[in-house]
């Protein structure tokens, strides 16, 4: 899904828990956040947050990937001095 509301874009990079985001929407950033920076503290209770918003089995390993391969490619880009995109810079 793509954002068209550049105000609420902008209200997420500068802090998504104040960014007024839906249920579902806050549930998936805290999770996302949690599997970027504490992968290890990752448990099955970590899931239920996402299935009381509706998400399946299927879209939380969607959500899994699309995480873990954005972290990746940052990782990458940083590990080899990359610089970012001018549309990246914010």
């Amino acid at each position: 899904m793509e954002i068209e509301d550049a105000d609420k874009v902008a209200a997420v990079k500068k802090d998504w828990r104040t960014a007024g985001l839906s249920p579902r929407e806050e549930a998936l950033c805290t999770w996302a956040e949690k599997l970027t920076l504490k992968p290890a503290d990752m448990s099955p209770d970590d899931l239920k947050p996402l299935k009381s918003v509706g998400l399946d089995d299927a879209a939380i390993l969607d959500v899994a990937q699309v995480t873990s391969y954005f972290n990746y490619i940052n990782r990458m880009a940083d590990g080899l001095g990359v610089d970012l995109e001018e549309s990246m810079k914010t």
